[in-house]
């Protein structure tokens, strides 16, 4: 039977990893409480006491076991990537991908993969808040028929250290401070900003945090790239430099600083929240994978090093070849279970897949499981359900804290005569894992390529990709900063390595933060990419949040033909009134509202619908909507302005109403609105 002929015969989808996970989902309602031995519990209220006034008596087991339960529910917090949440979905292959690698998940079209995937902020702790300024981690666990492939990206394709020795430095001098555990989740303090000032491999990684990248809406408009460098092998034995990028199918999209700040208080759970909402509701996130490759023989074709992480491959240069698309379309039932106990590795690859000399992957291929085993307490995590492989595997390994396999075999050593020196290994051939056979040769020697030592340039690349507005954004988030830092001497050196990236924008920092203007100039480098800016993003108004001001006696027909038109562009709404109930329109129609202007802001929504209507306190319904109105209106949002809504949008010479849509003798007000939507932000608002 040919490859075609067997794919046609497998289950309409399936998937495995579901099935296995199935089996460990347990249903606890309507079900008799028991002991975690199973015993039947009478009562779950009291302690056993010597008396109905007397002490506890230490037999009482029943409490013993909840209250210990209780006590070691948490395990320790990543050390970074603390604040995190996870989803399910499954990855599809584009197209084969035999001729760089024969990793079976990318050797046919149409090959479904299931997978789990953790997305998570870095500096902040479990507690803290989904959109402090942050780069942002993307893990994704592909559950392959060959064993688990973990690909871990961040939301930027630079990484602020050129090898694994500086990492915990540059953690320790982002995280809070050791005196006082302040400030959390944000790296406005001197501590950071010293560490930048004085480690130059760091500033490109910054300006992107600092720029529009660093305050992201939604996971799923996160873009992610690999930062290190793979290679793919083939069958015969070709190895190619990779790095993969995810890109996000609704396109790439920021909040802002203001917007940032404001929501970290009024909703700390924004992204999580929004994740889990759409899922929810059907429109599941999509993200196309892609992959940049390099030849080995051009590994020093270029002005950038390969192997340098803290540079990234521009894509007009090395251009992206997807290969294929990830959807979530399952949300996790236990957050415990499948988000806090998943465990990521880079070294957990597959046959075709294999590490370069990149000297930050190098250190994270020792360093993650070391800290999984920290974390989850032992070896053995590997056996939690989320993340055993839905393969088969065998070796041995006996023992260790909570080991759950029970393995029945008379030997666990490898070479053996009693069991058939089973385990056996499996030769190349037959898919047993082959490392690539790289030459090395060289002294022992701590030190880093000279090629690595050009700081300036691909920043100053950044920099002038950038729009107008991008710059500006970028300059608020440094002037934020920068200005929050105590030490005059610090935001000074901050300045003076700033200007090797752009002369003018070190200037403005400087006179915003009260220090002296550099001397010197930047890198004198005019090159630039469109890739790097997000105005050239898709934008869609798909799953857009849309914000309804309305009460009662609004015109039923009008508003039931936006609201429908909205819901066919896929368009979120959240219907919001002074009081939670229903609303009600002159023609009797009824809208059930969702929140109201107490428990809603116009920060928590992507545009405003404008109905207005009557409210049993006019004076301050009036006033809530024109709150909402003006808030939107400064940060550049989509307006849309029913007929009964007129008189809640203020017009004067100092407005020009871009991007505000009137229903008023407008038959195709919905698909104007739609359009608005999509746009997103109308800069040119006045």
């Amino acid at each position: 039977m040919d490859d075609k002929s067997s794919r046609n015969q497998k289950p309409i989808n399936r998937n495995i990893k579901q099935e296995q996970l199935d089996q460990y989902r347990v249903q606890n309602t309507g079900k008799p409480m028991t002991t975690q031995e199973g015993k039947k519990r009478s009562q779950d209220q009291d302690q056993l006491k010597a008396g109905i006034r007397g002490p506890s008596l230490r037999q009482d087991y029943e409490f013993f076991e909840k209250m210990s339960h209780f006590t070691h529910e948490e395990i320790p917090e990543r050390v970074v990537h603390a604040r995190g949440y996870s989803a399910h979905g499954e990855f599809e292959c584009y197209q084969s991908m035999r001729h760089v690698t024969k990793a079976g998940f990318l050797q046919e079209a149409g090959k479904k993969t299931p997978i789990t995937v953790r997305f998570s902020t870095v500096q902040g702790a479990k507690g803290s808040y989904d959109t402090a300024r942050d780069l942002r981690c993307k893990g994704v666990k592909l559950y392959t028929e060959e064993g688990n492939v973990d690909l871990t990206t961040i939301a930027m394709p630079v990484l602020i250290n050129q090898d694994a020795m500086k990492f915990p430095d540059a953690m320790h001098a982002y995280q809070a401070k050791q005196a006082d555990d302040i400030p959390t989740a944000s790296g406005a303090h001197d501590r950071f900003w010293d560490y930048v000032a004085n480690n130059p491999e760091a500033l490109h990684m910054v300006l992107w945090i600092m720029s529009d990248r660093g305050i992201l809406r939604s996971y799923r408009m996160m873009e992610s790239w690999s930062i290190n460098t793979y290679l793919f092998v083939n069958e015969q034995n070709v190895a190619t430099f990779v790095r993969y990028v995810w890109k996000p199918v609704l396109g790439v999209h920021s909040l802002l600083q203001d917007e940032a700040l404001k929501i970290g208080g009024l909703d700390p759970d924004f992204h999580r929240r929004d994740l889990r909402e759409a899922i929810d509701k059907g429109a599941f996130p999509e993200y196309e994978l892609g992959v940049q490759l390099i030849p080995m023989e051009d590994e020093f074709k270029f002005d950038f090093d390969v192997l340098d992480p803290s540079k990234f491959w521009p894509e007009e240069l090395v251009p992206v070849q997807m290969v294929g698309k990830l959807t979530l379309n399952r949300n996790i039932d236990n957050y415990f279970t499948e988000s806090e106990q998943v465990a990521f590795n880079p070294a957990n690859v597959v046959p075709g897949i294999d590490f370069s000399n990149d000297p930050v992957l190098q250190g994270r291929l020792m360093a993650y499981r070391d800290t999984q085993h920290h974390r989850l307490g032992s070896a053995n995590y590997v056996e939690l359900p989320i993340n055993k492989p839905i393969c088969p595997f065998h070796n041995n390994q006996r023992r260790g804290f909570m080991r759950q396999r029970i393995d029945v075999d008379k030997v666990n050593y490898h070479q053996n005569s009693l069991a058939g020196n089973t385990p056996y290994t499996v030769p190349p051939e037959e898919g047993g894992y082959q490392d690539y056979p790289g030459k090395v040769e060289g002294y022992k020697i701590r030190a880093r390529s000279d090629s690595f030592k050009d700081y300036f340039s691909q920043p100053r690349i950044f920099w002038n990709s950038l729009t107008p507005i991008e710059k500006q954004h970028t300059i608020d988030g440094l002037s934020y900063q920068v200005g929050s830092v105590k030490s005059e001497s610090v935001r000074q050196q901050v300045v003076d390595i700033l200007v090797n990236v752009d002369r003018e924008m070190a200037s403005i920092v400087a006179d915003n933060i009260g220090v002296n203007p550099p001397s010197g100039s930047n890198v004198p480098v005019s090159t630039s990419y469109a890739s790097l800016s997000q105005a050239n993003t898709p934008k869609y108004a798909y799953t857009q949040k849309v914000g309804v001001l309305i009460g009662d006696d609004f015109n039923g027909q009008e508003v039931t033909h936006v609201l429908n038109t909205l819901k066919q562009y896929g368009v979120f709404v959240d219907i919001i009134s002074d009081k939670l109930g229903t609303v009600t329109g002159t023609d009797g129609t009824t809208l059930k509202v969702d929140k109201t202007f107490m428990t809603s802001s116009p920060y928590l929504v992507d545009s405003l619908y404008v109905v207005g209507g009557c409210s049993r306190n006019q004076a301050k319904f009036n006033q809530d909507i024109m709150n909402f109105v003006q808030n939107a209106y400064t940060h550049y949002k989509p307006i849309g302005v029913a007929s009964t809504g007129e008189s809640c949008i203020q017009t004067s010479e100092n407005n020009n109403l871009a991007g505000v849509v009137f229903a008023t003798n407008n038959p195709n007000f919905g698909e104007e609105f739609v359009s608005a939507i999509a746009q997103q932000r109308f800069w040119n608002r006045k």
